[in-house]
């Protein structure tokens, strides 16, 4: 089965269809994501948060990104596989070039993702030249939240929200095929949607993007360090794991697990022939 394509996901834009974008860090939750029908899987660097229990996203790099990929890349079959450059990775346009270069050939990547930064959109230009679809990354990009004031909403102030428009616009003409628009008022997110060709993917950016995206540990109740606005937890995993392995715990302790289910068993006649020593 073939990955869903650039030109698939560009088509949503057009017939007003949302697109559903999850990450995933690990062999199994992709899998499960990609049996999901889910349009891009994306292998964040939230994977620094949620997985690697550190404190910022800007603390993974290279190594730690492409070790996930691979694995999430075994697992997907149909959904756009997408790689997150970390920090560092795409400071200058030859370096973008090697490490999305990277995702690609070692991890099987479709396409990789950028936030913004000043003169972004030039490397988000050299990134496609090199026939590498890119993903843009607006309002909050939690690479840079210390320049940005924290973790909090971008682009409450006019001025704010009108340079936020502009980035949009630029990585667009730099050839991005997408841009994830994150933690903005709704109203400036509905504004970007409307007047780009490509489409919008919003997290805490209202309903009217063209499709959305959540870190899947933050859906599934799995990351409860922090626990954002905008995010809607679907499940709490967390409470059902804890269940299960205090039942798994008291089994043991009890001496009520392994039971004879979940043990083998030897024919009797060959027991016979074991001697304590090993030798029959």
């Amino acid at each position: 089965m073939a990955h869903i394509s650039v030109k698939q996901i560009l088509q949503k834009k057009i017939t007003g269809e949302k697109i559903v974008m999850l990450t995933a860090y690990d062999y199994p939750l992709a899998a499960l994501l990609d049996e999901s029908g889910i349009d891009i899987i994306l292998v964040g660097d939230s994977l620094a948060n949620v997985v690697l229990g550190l404190e910022f996203t800007n603390q993974v790099g290279m190594t730690e990104m492409i070790h996930h990929a691979k694995a999430v890349g075994r697992a997907v079959r149909r959904a756009m596989l997408e790689g997150d450059m970390p920090y560092g990775s795409y400071k200058t346009a030859a370096l973008a070039v090697k490490n999305a270069k990277r995702f690609v050939t070692e991890a099987v990547c479709g396409a990789v993702k950028i936030e913004w930064f000043p003169g972004c959109e030039k490397v988000a230009s050299a990134i496609g030249k090199a026939k590498i679809p890119v993903m843009g990354h607006v309002g909050l990009t939690p690479q840079r939240a210390s320049e940005l004031g924290g973790l909090k909403l971008q682009g409450k102030e006019a001025q704010a929200a009108g340079a936020i428009i502009r980035q949009a616009k630029l990585l667009e003409k730099a050839g991005c095929f997408s841009i994830v628009l994150e933690c903005i008022p709704a109203q400036v997110a509905a504004m970007i949607t409307k007047n780009l060709r490509i489409p919008t993917i919003g997290i805490g950016a209202g309903a009217n993007c063209d499709g959305q995206v959540l870190v899947t540990y933050d859906l599934l109740g799995l990351f409860t360090r922090f626990h954002p606005k905008f995010v809607k937890q679907y499940v709490n995993l967390s409470d059902e794991i804890k269940k299960a392995v205090g039942q798994f715990f008291s089994e043991v302790k009890t001496g009520k697990f392994p039971d004879a289910e979940h043990s083998f068993s030897m024919d009797p006649q060959e027991l016979k022939k074991v001697k304590v020593g090993g030798h029959t």
